[in-house]
């Protein structure tokens, strides 16, 4: 293997929302026991990406800092809110051109839906989904996510380095620590760190390339009146079936008259971050997935 294609540099970050704790103890964690993280072939850092918000036990203190990455917003002076001007800093230090590059990002998350243990990848970046495929093969309950053709991930912490691979896990409420949960994600992470050890080393183990990936669709509003107020709730049958089939016909909403709302499309989904507690502020009741199988090359 070519050397300038090995990874020099791994950045570890949590508190991008400042109430997902798992991510924010798990970097106190490793500064703390940093040979937890070490590994010979490259050199991994950590950051705490939002610590207002963290110190504040909110999401964000101005705006979603995941949603401040776009490259012609980092461009933009004249954007200054705490989150626009953290996302400055954090692309001048860990960015491809900034003053300590990573090569690649792996973002800490936590969900109020039921997702499970969820890698979040680009559908673009071989590397990451040649990683997620790993840890799916480690680890077959892991679900790997892709953002599909929506550019979403253009707006996040991850995109400034060259590869970026998000961990969701869930359900855990807002502002708590969940161990069960914190552990999986460490798990995930030495998982991550082995693999890019073997990568540079020329030494990643045999497996099938083959790989199910959730891929983004389209996100789904709760129905509302003329005034913008929700009218229903998500449906009973619906709560906590993350990753499950819902087919045409399928109850999605209950009004809170007591009707049901069945999902009208013309093709089974799987919908994922059902009932996302941070999400209601985005109009987001749920985001719908297509099931693929796909090969990494």
């Amino acid at each position: 293997m070519k050397s300038d294609n090995k990874l020099s540099r791994v950045l570890i970050v949590g508190g991008t929302h400042g109430n997902e704790f798992t991510g924010v103890y798990l970097i106190k964690k490793f500064e703390q026991f940093p040979q937890l993280i070490n590994r010979s072939s490259f050199e991994t850092l950590t950051l705490l990406a939002n610590p207002q918000a963290f110190t504040a036990v909110r999401r964000y203190i101005d705006k979603d800092l995941n949603r401040c990455f776009l490259a012609e917003n980092l461009e933009d002076l004249t954007l200054s809110s705490y989150e626009d001007l953290r996302a400055k800093e954090i692309n001048n230090l860990f960015g491809q051109n900034g003053k300590t590059p990573v090569d690649l990002i792996v973002d800490l998350h936590s969900t109020t839906a039921n997702m499970g243990i969820t890698i979040i990848v680009d559908n673009d970046q071989q590397l990451s989904l040649q990683l997620a495929a790993y840890l799916n093969h480690i680890n077959p309950s892991v679900k790997v996510c892709s953002h599909g053709n929506s550019g979403q991930g253009r707006n996040f912490l991850m995109s400034v380095s060259r590869f970026g691979i998000g961990i969701e896990v869930g359900s855990v409420p807002q502002g708590v620590l969940n161990a069960e949960f914190l552990l999986k994600t460490e798990a995930m992470i030495n998982a991550i760190l082995d693999y890019v050890q073997m990568y540079n080393q020329g030494e990643v183990p045999y497996f099938s390339n083959n790989l199910i990936c959730y891929e983004y669709i389209e996100k789904i509003d709760y129905p509302r009146n003329e005034q913008g107020e929700i009218q229903a709730m998500i449906h009973p049958h619906l709560q906590f079936k993350d990753y499950e089939v819902l087919h045409p016909g399928d109850p999605m909403f209950l009004t809170f008259d007591g009707q049901t709302i069945t999902y009208e499309g013309n093709s089974t989904v799987y919908p994922i971050f059902i009932n996302e507690a941070a999400y209601y502020e985005k109009g987001t009741a749920m985001c719908f997935t297509e099931k693929r199988m796909i090969t990494v090359e």
